[in-house]
């Protein structure tokens, strides 16, 4: 009896490592958990992106009313994603991109199949054409644990202040851990913000293990790079998201430097071209080309990778921003809020000493990594450098309003500090004068933090 005792012990073993290597008890559930939204760069059109355990039908239900029936129907497809780690854990990610959609209308929906639904959410599609003011919000290095920023995040979705999200890399810390549990942890997190509105992205390096799949597979970017690159028009702004990661896992394959920068340089050829009807041109990418904080990541060096490029020549990204004008630089990476004045090659560009941000003679550069993660805050140097114009070593986020075509609001909002601001800005272009800036339900922090514009 003894060895029939623990051939059935070790069935047991086996059916249960079975179902922790897939998900759960719960396995196979094809119930929809970490839904979230993007927008494909189609004006009318809006991506919905979930997971199940199971294959399912992928179909999503909508309508404009808050209740009774979802009266439209839109399908897609689902495709198998195998996590690299040792338990080789296969999950179902479903994409369906809604079309038609009524530019700046409310609609409610649900996705998922007969084998289930999920809760109805949320969203408004995005407005057509250039003549409006897209609201977005902005930050890097948020995390599965200590996610200090996203409660504020949730809040202000609920109140409808933003139009898009823009994570600037680095997710889950990491996605692939503990076998792709923790990237489902992150995904489930910011469910009741990315639910509701498009949630763009860019790599960072906390997503590089088994060549970044688990980025690749959770989100759905415009394009055909995997989400690694990819622009799209909002307003009258124009945002490329690249990566600056394929600069450092170069064994992931060097061609993909020189593939980017190509295609890089083809589209701000194009929006630069098109200046007239979208006069913003905005970068978003993870590591910074320049920072002041005291660790030894790139950008504290005077030839950084992501700047000067490969050996220090070869695909740096300075030149070509500058050559192509390239207004505003977004980038997380160091745990920190940090503001530069205009500058290129280490020289500043302000506009003039009374109004730097107005018609500036380079880019302005935001670093913000401060949403939150494991990691804590990063340092900086004790003395600040001559192009930084703004240091705060808190955890926060920062929003974005672009006005027009001729003016951006930028506003640094501080998680330690009960959400107030710690700095408000214009930027300006284009012969404009600088608006006085609006006070809004957040108010300033006590304290000084830094050069006197907010």
């Amino acid at each position: 009896m003894r060895p029939l005792l623990g051939c059935s012990w070790g069935c047991c073993l086996l059916l249960l490592l079975s179902l922790e290597a897939q998900g759960g008890p719960d396995y196979p559930s094809a119930v929809p958990e970490q839904v979230h939204l993007s927008y494909p760069g189609e004006p009318g059109c809006m991506t919905v992106t979930w997971t199940t355990w199971a294959p399912a039908r992928s179909e999503v239900q909508f309508g404009t009313q808050g209740s009774g029936p979802l009266p439209l129907r839109a399908q897609g497809v689902a495709s198998a994603f195998v996590d690299g780690g040792i338990l080789r854990r296969k999950l179902y990610i479903h994409r369906v991109t809604l079309r038609r959609l009524l530019p700046g209308v409310q609609y409610v929906y649900r996705c998922g199949s007969a084998q289930g639904w999920s809760r109805r959410f949320r969203f408004r599609a995005l407005k057509n054409g250039v003549h409006w003011s897209p609201r977005l919000a902005v930050f890097g290095d948020l995390g599965a644990d200590n996610p200090k920023a996203l409660p504020r995040l949730r809040r202000d979705t609920q109140q409808g202040m933003y139009d898009a999200i823009l994570h600037v890399g680095d997710f889950a810390y990491n996605m692939d851990q503990d076998n792709g549990r923790v990237g489902d942890r992150f995904m489930r997190v910011i469910e009741p913000v990315a639910a509701n509105l498009p949630y763009m992205t860019c790599p960072g390096n906390h997503e590089q293990r088994y060549n970044f799949s688990n980025y690749k597979a959770r989100f759905s970017m415009p394009g055909d790079n995997e989400g690694l690159w990819y622009s799209w028009d909002i307003g009258p702004a124009h945002i490329i998201s690249f990566s600056t990661e394929v600069y450092f896992f170069l064994h992931y394959g060097h061609h993909l430097v020189q593939e980017q920068f190509r295609w890089l340089e083809r589209d701000l050829q194009k929006a630069n071209a098109n200046r007239v009807a979208r006069p913003w041109i905005i970068t978003m990418g993870h590591r910074p080309m320049y920072c002041s904080n005291a660790d030894l990541d790139d950008c504290t060096r005077h030839e950084s990778k992501v700047r000067k490029g490969l050996r220090g020549k070869l695909y740096g990204l300075e030149d070509l921003f500058h050559k192509y004008g390239v207004d505003l630089e977004l980038w997380a990476h160091e745990h920190s809020y940090e503001r530069l004045w205009p500058i290129y090659n280490y020289q500043v560009f302000n506009g003039s000493r009374e109004t730097p941000y107005t018609n500036p003679r380079g880019p302005v550069h935001i670093i913000t990594g401060s949403a939150g993660c494991e990691e804590r805050l990063t340092p900086f140097s004790i003395f600040p450098r001559p192009w930084s114009a703004l240091r705060v070593k808190e955890y926060g986020y920062t929003r974005l309003h672009i006005l027009n075509g001729t003016h951006i609001h930028i506003q640094q909002v501080s998680d330690d500090q009960h959400w107030c601001l710690i700095s408000e800005l214009h930027v300006c272009k284009a012969g404009a004068e600088a608006l006085p800036l609006k006070r809004n339900s957040s108010p300033f922090c006590s304290g000084k933090f830094g050069d006197g514009l907010s």
